[in-house]
């Protein structure tokens, strides 16, 4: 039955920037449908973390700076050392900064390109290594944005890194597929969370944002659980290096 090629029982997934937000979201929906979950980050994970025990899965809190490459293999240790594999990853994880292309440092471009795209890639490079060894494939889901496909204003790194992240998406899933390895992307739309605050903030572009989206809301995290888990399960074997959009129908406007 096709309900049943959703279903991720026994399935073991790395989700990273788990603390709050989409996150904690996608990681939540993952235990949902039967993953036992790694989570990842360098806040407090404790409330993410008790949720998806009191579902009954798995759960370890690794923590892990992604602003270097440092932790990577801590990462993956981890998750073996107490799931005895590896299954899914979500790299979830982003920051950004806010200024004109005029102003921008040198520091806040380095900040952000090193989450969002230098530690994304080479954990994905390390987890992919896991993948192919054990034998089973697996499944990359990268969290791009509106900014891999729009330019957006004073955000000259985060658009650049996840236009970049839209990119790696594709050639991984080029070279991986032949492995049984799907790498696909979500594009979330505008969602309530931490990093927009300041956009929800603004009434100006608050407004503007709410006229442009045709369901006419922010997106929340639950919004974001259906989608990682079709990515993450075998309902979409036959998907490689796709950016989906979860975004209202910002773009189709």
């Amino acid at each position: 039955m096709i309900l049943d090629d959703f279903k991720l029982n026994g399935k073991v997934a790395i989700v990273t920037g788990t603390s709050r937000g989409l996150g904690q979201g996608m990681a939540i929906g993952l235990a949902e449908a039967g993953a036992d979950i790694a989570l990842v980050g360098i806040s407090d994970m404790s409330q993410t973390h008790q949720q998806i025990e009191k579902l009954g899965r798995r759960c370890i809190a690794i923590n892990a700076d992604l602003s270097s490459t440092e932790d990577v293999d801590k990462i993956v240790t981890a998750a073996i050392a107490k799931f005895g594999g590896i299954d899914i990853l979500v790299n979830n994880a982003g920051i950004t900064r806010r200024a004109p292309v005029v102003e921008f440092s040198e520091k806040d471009w380095d900040d952000v390109m090193n989450v969002n795209v230098r530690t994304l890639f080479f954990l994905s490079q390390k987890v992919a290594k896991i993948f192919i060894k054990q034998g089973r494939g697996g499944k990359i889901i990268n969290t791009a944005s509106m900014m891999s496909f729009q330019g957006g204003i004073l955000i000259s790194s985060y658009t650049a890194s996840k236009s970049a992240v839209a990119g790696l998406t594709k050639i991984m899933a080029n070279e991986l597929a032949k492995h049984n390895i799907n790498v696909n992307a979500i594009a979330p739309g505008y969602m309530a969370t931490d990093i927009t605050a300041p956009l929800q903030k603004d009434a100006v572009r608050n407004k503007a944002i709410l006229e442009r989206i045709p369901l006419g809301r922010w997106g929340n995290p639950e919004d974001l659980k259906g989608i990682v888990v079709f990515l993450a399960s075998a309902a979409s074997e036959f998907l490689h290096g796709t950016i989906i959009p979860v975004d209202g129908g910002w773009l189709a406007r």
